[in-house]
């Protein structure tokens, strides 16, 4: 056993009716089992989440499902000190939406990009509606090969659960994902289903929810993927 102990902020706003809140923890745990390591949790309400707050006691962060948040801008706050800080970080479903916002808005420097479930009649909505509601729903996947997510999963084809009605506009998608922003991963109609950072430990963002294998007794890929960046970032 690892005598030094993780911390791990989970930016949300806990609720213990949420299926991926209730399997975030055993995930973690599962994934912690598998390494030999301690992790302690912290639950980071969005709207406790202040400029003044404190984060570099924190290992890695991921920025879970449920959203809209009580304080967007909260949520935002807290990804980019985990993208300008290089601490690692995972983003699912609502955590995939709005690294995709903070990205535009602190990196491509579009001041006026906005959440569709929030702002629907916003110019730059960059995140709306999907084509087709994926509320627990399932699906295949194809990863991009030599990504971080594709090295975690050791395959290509994946099939995951989610419980999200939004993702990124494709009116926006080509300059979203112009620079260092990348895909990583697409359903079987070419959708973007994750993206990652280049040039950062560890930045992995999914549309769907890995998390929710815990529930079947699966230890998810992607968490220990996680908590090894975590270690390696602690050492």
């Amino acid at each position: 056993m690892n005598a030094t102990a993780l911390h791990l902020a989970l930016i949300g706003d806990y609720n213990p009716d949420v299926t991926a809140h209730q399997a975030i923890p055993i995930a973690v745990q599962q994934a912690a089992d598998h390494l030999g390591l301690t992790v302690h949790l912290h639950w980071l309400d969005t709207d406790t989440l202040t400029p003044a707050t404190e984060l570099h006691g924190f290992d890695g962060f991921w920025c879970v499902p449920a959203s809209p948040y009580r304080d967007t801008e909260g949520a935002l706050r807290a990804i980019r000190f985990a993208r300008e800080q290089r601490r690692p970080f995972l983003g699912t479903c609502g955590g995939f939406q709005h690294a995709m916002l903070e990205y535009a808005r602190n990196v491509l420097g579009w001041a006026d990009a906005e959440h569709g479930e929030l702002a629907p009649q916003a110019k730059r909505a960059i995140i709306t509606p999907l084509s087709c509601s994926l509320v627990e729903a399932t699906g295949t996947l194809r990863l991009v090969p030599y990504t971080r997510i594709a090295d975690a999963y050791g395959t290509l084809d994946l099939h995951e659960g989610y419980r999200c009605s939004y993702g990124v506009n494709p009116q926006f998608q080509d300059a979203l994902l112009a620079g260092d922003l990348i895909p990583s991963g697409h359903d079987a109609a070419g959708e973007l289903r994750a993206a990652e950072l280049l040039d950062h430990p560890f930045f992995v963002t999914t549309l769907f929810q890995p998390e929710r294998a815990a529930l079947k007794g699966i230890t998810p890929p992607l968490v220990i993927a996680l908590l090894k960046a975590c270690q390696e970032q602690s050492l």
